[in-house]
């Protein structure tokens, strides 16, 4: 019996089998980290109103490291693949071992400086005096230990372009285990551990990122998937920018995503408490529901960029059609069991008659745009596995300032909240039809850049 592979040769092997056996190990792990994610905020929620709202004020701040990092690892996903992909190993190892200690170096940078401006910046976002001394609690123990967030996931993003999607949701798994076993214990206390409340919780994640931390680095030394030696400066720089080319560009996009939800939620706000509790709701079930989505967009790149560098662009193209044609189908069929299960999913989030009739109305309107967004993320992730950055943080722009912000603006204006969701579907389909043209012309341009 043979052995199942967890590497893959994302330019030889069968480009739908592929790119299935990356993306379900991808998506069990950022399940299982969902879940985690939810059972940490349960906990802390228990501790009291004061204490949640203390880490519903640390998000913002926590989120702009973490898109600092999601870009670097899609930068260095992407640089690495294409080395690969053009049968260069050593430049992949050397890519890997500066994209970990350039990560490494930014996030402490921030960190530093968040640990030392806390005060006024929460402050800032308007966190009281009262809240203040819980959000230090959590965040000083988070800033001091921030450099280890990013180090598995940048280490994930080097497994990924070298084919293996397997040991990154493991890794994802093993971690966020630890944080949900660790968070009542330390929290609340048990047997000679003492209560200790929002430490004990940020204590806990701190803990999960430090195994994170030491298994990637283990596992990357190990598979000889990063270099040990030193690195001249010359070429320390030449990396650097290769990195920060496509990571700045890809962290600056992924931040206009919380970006395009606040204003909506300031739009919602106009039509009372209810529509904004409503919104939150479908806020959440969209982030579930479109989750094939994201474990896509996270496996496709590297084949994206490792048939680049190998100048297979046929491939190129194939897989974007058919993960493209493929989030259509499932989008609108996750749609249908939304439109179903409506009512009683409204039911489970309130009981009050406004906000269960706006949270059904979101549910039979705003899916119907899942897999047109859908189209938009991959195609975003796609112009960044090709070295496209600008390309990327363009479309993310159009997206947000000329589609998404001004229709859903619109159809508010006109027809109230339900103008306002359907404004939100004709902006998908905008944005992805560009998308799609935009995307294919650029592979169409590549290929005769490459054959000229």
């Amino acid at each position: 019996m043979t052995r199942k592979k967890s590497t893959y040769s994302l330019t030889k092997d069968d480009i739908q089998a592929t790119l299935v056996a990356m993306t379900l190990p991808m998506l069990v792990g950022m399940i299982t980290l969902m879940t985690f994610s939810l059972v940490d905020t349960f906990f802390i929620s228990m501790l009291g109103t004061v204490q949640l709202a203390a880490i519903s004020f640390t998000f913002p701040v926590s989120f702009a490291l973490i898109s600092l990092s999601i870009g670097l690892s899609i930068g260095t996903s992407a640089v690495i693949a294409k080395a690969l992909g053009a049968g260069r190993l050593d430049d992949a190892r050397n890519d890997g071992q500066v994209a970990l200690a350039l990560s490494s170096a930014l996030v402490a940078i921030l960190a530093v400086l968040g640990f030392c401006f806390s005060a006024p910046l929460f402050s800032l976002l308007g966190a009281d005096a009262d809240t203040l001394v819980y959000i230090h609690q959590y965040m000083d123990i988070w800033f001091c230990g921030a450099v280890l967030l990013v180090l598995p996931m940048v280490g994930n993003a080097v497994l990924r372009a070298a084919g293996d999607t397997k040991t990154p949701s493991i890794i994802m798994v093993c971690s966020g285990l630890v944080n949900a076993v660790l968070d009542p214990i330390l929290i609340f206390g048990l047997g000679p551990i003492p209560a200790m409340g929002m430490q004990g919780a940020a204590i806990a994640t701190l803990a999960s990122w430090v195994l994170g931390a030491v298994l990637i680095l283990h596992l990357l030394i190990k598979r000889q998937l990063i270099s040990t030696h030193w690195i001249n400066a010359v070429e320390l720089l030449t990396i650097c920018r290769k990195i920060l080319r496509i990571g700045l560009p890809a962290a600056g996009a992924n931040m206009l995503t919380p970006l395009a939800m606040a204003i909506l939620t300031a739009m919602m706000a106009s039509y009372g408490a209810q529509a904004v509790a409503a919104f939150g709701v479908g806020a959440r079930l969209e982030s579930i529901a479109c989750i094939v989505v994201l474990a896509l967009s996270m496996t496709l790149p590297p084949f994206i960029s490792q048939n680049y560098g190998a100048g297979i662009m046929q491939r190129v193209q194939q897989a974007y059609r058919l993960c493209g044609r493929f989030v259509l189908f499932w989008q609108f069929g996750i749609y249908l069991v939304l439109a179903v299960l409506a009512y009683p999913l409204a039911r489970v989030f309130s009981d009050e008659p406004e906000v269960v009739r706006i949270v059904c109305l979101f549910i039979w309107l705003v899916p119907l745009g899942y897999g047109l967004q859908g189209i938009t993320i991959l195609t975003n992730s796609s112009f960044n596995a090709l070295h496209k950055p600008g390309s990327a943080l363009a479309l993310s722009l159009v997206r947000l300032f000329i589609f998404y912000v001004p229709m859903a603006w619109l159809g508010g204006n006109l027809f109230g909240i339900t103008g306002l969701f359907i404004g939100c579907v004709i902006a998908n389909l905008c944005t992805a039809v560009l998308a799609w043209r935009w995307f294919n012309y650029a592979v169409t341009r590549t290929v005769s850049e490459v054959t000229a």
